[in-house]
């Protein structure tokens, strides 16, 4: 008789159990380069959404009292340019609403100041320095962590290191032994280290498309994988201004700073020059382009209630009016429209809108708005609310690992690693597709990949210190 044959083992639960172990550790160390900056970017984030809210970017809510019409724009930019010696004008910010003040930028040796004045009065009410308040503090910080390209390239790490953090969360929390509404709620009646996973589990998967959404929006700014791979191919081309010359400048030089004030798909798009034939009909044949007729001009071209103005800037330089959310000129992201005039001929050499937009473009013109809070109220408390989640996870996170930390001194207590790790061609698969759609994240997994296999493996005192 033949022997009897062994019964075939299932092994999926321990290939299963062994993947969520693996996916842990990576949750573990991505977040322990992530939580830092994370709360960080939250903090930041909700200052300067309450900034905005309460006294605007620009400081521009400042009451006025309407006293029939208000003065031309001329008119109130001469006592401006009076208030600051040796000043020049430089841009002009109109009021979101008859009942709140102008905004002019002057600019002088020492730097550029904006200075707010009653539309109907021409009095003087506020002189701040341009982009050095509380506002663009927290953006530096919210950008490069006050360290430059050095620092965008670390957020740019986290940032793409959240993506990983998303992905694994979602996997460990995805209900296996319960029903999907029990997942989805807390369990207040845990207690200790049970509740704090239970809370941080649910709020996490309530937020993480959010996150997923701010972390897109806010990677597309960032020099690596925005600048210079999503941004490059969704700017808007100069080559649709048919027969307009060009300027060696982009539009992103009409940025302050670290502060953005043009809208993403036109910010590496050159700017018109001024000083040929070209162009459509604007201000009309032999009018004088100043300051008032550009105004008003703006007007008929239906930018109504706020937009910004900047004037020509040397002999190529072009009047430049905008709008976009971005710059918290309006709520509506589908109205920005960005229009340039030629400064001698008063010619219109260029009409973009959002509808000229990339598809990609489109997506940033609304993603960024929203990443801001500029959509209305209900997206200001969406966004409250989304900052104080992520900084719970973030803390929520810290307190587990400390309360399951070994009792031995010295020692991190990373969840370990399986021994035979199942599935390995998928995770392979997965971690090039993260490399690929964000390099910095590859680098990132790279590094930790190459440290665990010839440091760790290699010097066992730091294996225990690390594990």
């Amino acid at each position: 008789m033949d022997p009897p044959r062994p019964v075939a083992q299932d092994d999926t639960p321990a290939r299963l159990g062994a993947l969520y172990r693996a996916a842990w550790r990576w949750h573990f160390y991505a977040g322990l380069y992530v939580i830092p900056f994370l709360t960080l970017l939250a903090l930041t984030g909700l200052v300067m959404l309450w900034t905005s809210v309460i006294s605007g970017r620009d400081g521009e809510w400042i009451p006025v009292e309407p006293t029939g019409a208000p003065l031309a724009v001329s008119e109130q930019s001469q006592v401006a340019v009076a208030a600051v010696p040796d000043g020049q004008l430089r841009g002009y910010i109109a009021p979101r609403a008859d009942d709140l003040a102008a905004i002019f930028r002057v600019d002088d040796s020492e730097g550029t100041t904006m200075v707010a004045v009653d539309p109907y009065t021409a009095e003087v009410l506020a002189e701040f320095p341009r982009r050095q308040g509380l506002y663009d503090l927290m953006s530096e910080i919210h950008g490069t962590l006050l360290l430059g390209v050095t620092g965008d390239r670390m957020i740019e790490i986290a940032a793409s290191l959240a993506m990983v953090l998303i992905a694994t969360g979602l996997y460990l929390w995805w209900p296996r032994n319960s029903g999907f509404w029990r997942a989805i709620v807390p369990n207040f009646a845990a207690r200790g280290r049970a509740l704090w996973k239970t809370l941080h589990a649910t709020i996490g998967v309530w937020v993480a498309l959010l996150l997923a959404v701010f972390l897109v929006s806010g990677l597309s700014w960032a020099g690596i994988w925005g600048e210079k791979f999503v941004q490059a191919w969704s700017t808007f081309p100069a080559e649709k201004w048919e027969d307009v010359p060009l300027s060696d400048a982009t539009h992103a030089s009409l940025n302050a700073g670290n502060a953005k004030e043009v809208p993403w798909a036109l910010e590496q798009t050159p700017l018109p020059a001024s000083g040929s034939n070209a162009g459509e009909t604007g201000l009309g044949t032999g009018a004088t382009v100043t300051l008032d007729r550009v105004t008003d001009f703006a007007r008929e071209l239906g930018f109504d209630s706020r937009y910004q103005l900047n004037l020509p800037s040397g002999p190529e330089g072009v009047w430049s009016i905008s709008r976009d959310s971005m710059s918290n000129d309006s709520a509506d992201p589908t109205s920005d429209r960005f229009v340039h005039i030629d400064r001698y001929s008063g010619q219109v050499l260029a009409d973009v809108g959002f509808e000229d937009y990339s598809v990609y473009g489109q997506a940033m013109a609304v993603g960024i708005a929203f990443h801001e809070g500029d959509l209305g109220v209900w997206n200001v408390a969406l966004n409250t609310i989304f900052c104080v989640s992520v900084i719970f996870l973030c803390a929520s996170g810290v307190v587990m690992w400390w309360k399951r930390r070994p009792s031995g001194a010295g020692r991190l207590g990373a969840p370990p690693m399986p021994r035979d790790m199942p599935l390995w061609q998928g995770a392979v698969l997965v971690g090039l597709a993260v490399s690929l759609a964000f390099p910095m994240a590859g680098l990132a997994l790279l590094f930790v990949l190459a440290l665990d296999a010839l440091v760790l493996a290699r010097v066992p005192a730091l294996r225990r210190v690390l594990n």
